[in-house]
C-alpha cells in the first residue's frame, strides 16, 4: 500500500512538474512526422493481465511494427524520437500507466506478449506478481541496449539467448525483495545514469 501511494503522488507531481516538456515533445512529435503524438503497444502486466504501454512515438508510421527489437541508429527513428530516446522523455507518458494502476515507477520493464511466452514458469510467475515498472536494474545495466544490439549478427536470437535471461534474472531478484527503500536506490540510479551515462564499450 506505502509503493501504491508513492507511486500515485509522485506520478502527479511529476507530471505536472514536467508538463511544459510532455508538451513540447507533443508538440515536436505532431510536427517533425505525420501521425499520432502517442505510441501504445500491448504488454503483459501484473498477474499476466495485458495493457497498453503509453510513449511518445519516436518512429516513422509508415514503418512503425510491434517489433520489440529497435537496433542502433534504426532508420524508423525519426531525428526527434532519437533525442526524446536518448533523454529518456519518450518514457514519461508511462506516467499516466502508472496513475492508472498497470504500473510502477520502479519494477521490471513489461515485456511484449511473444516475449514473455518464452519465460521459464518459475520465472514467469515470480515476475509477474509485482507491477511492472518505468524503470529497474536491468534498465539501467541495459540502458545503450539498441547499440549493444547492432553489433550482433541476429539481435533478436542474442536478446533471447544473452540479455533476456539477465533480465529475467535481475527482475525475479527485484520481485522476491520488493522494498521502497530498494526503489529509491534505482530511482537515484536511473537518474545518475540519465544525467551522466557512461560510455558504450
Amino acid at each position: 500500500m506505502l509503493k501504491r501511494l508513492i507511486d500515485v503522488t509522485a506520478s502527479a507531481i511529476v507530471l505536472l512538474v514536467t508538463l511544459p516538456f510532455l508538451v513540447a515533445a507533443a508538440l515536436a512529435v505532431r510536427f517533425s512526422s505525420p501521425g499520432p503524438i502517442l505510441f501504445r503497444q500491448p504488454r503483459v502486466g501484473r498477474n499476466g493481465r495485458v495493457f497498453e504501454i503509453l510513449k511518445f512515438r519516436t518512429m516513422r508510421v509508415a514503418q512503425d511494427t510491434t517489433n520489440a527489437i529497435t537496433v542502433g541508429r534504426d532508420p524508423r527513428i525519426t531525428p526527434v524520437g532519437h533525442f526524446l530516446r536518448q533523454s529518456k522523455i519518450d518514457e514519461l507518458p508511462q506516467l499516466v500507466n502508472v496513475l492508472r494502476g498497470d504500473m510502477s515507477l520502479v519494477g521490471p520493464r513489461p515485456e511484449v506478449p511473444h516475449y514473455v511466452a518464452l519465460y521459464p514458469d518459475d520465472l514467469r510467475r515470480r515476475i509477474l506478481s509485482v507491477r511492472p515498472g518505468i524503470t529497474d536494474r536491468a534498465s539501467i545495466k541495459y540502458r545503450n541496449e539498441a547499440e549493444l544490439l547492432v553489433r550482433q549478427p541476429d539481435p533478436d536470437a542474442y536478446y533471447r539467448s544473452v540479455i533476456m535471461p539477465d533480465k529475467l534474472q535481475i527482475a525475479a531478484h527485484y520481485a522476491d525483495r520488493v522494498s521502497v527503500a530498494e526503489d529509491i536506490r534505482v530511482i537515484l540510479d536511473t537518474l545518475k545514469a540519465v544525467i551522466r551515462p557512461e560510455p558504450i564499450h
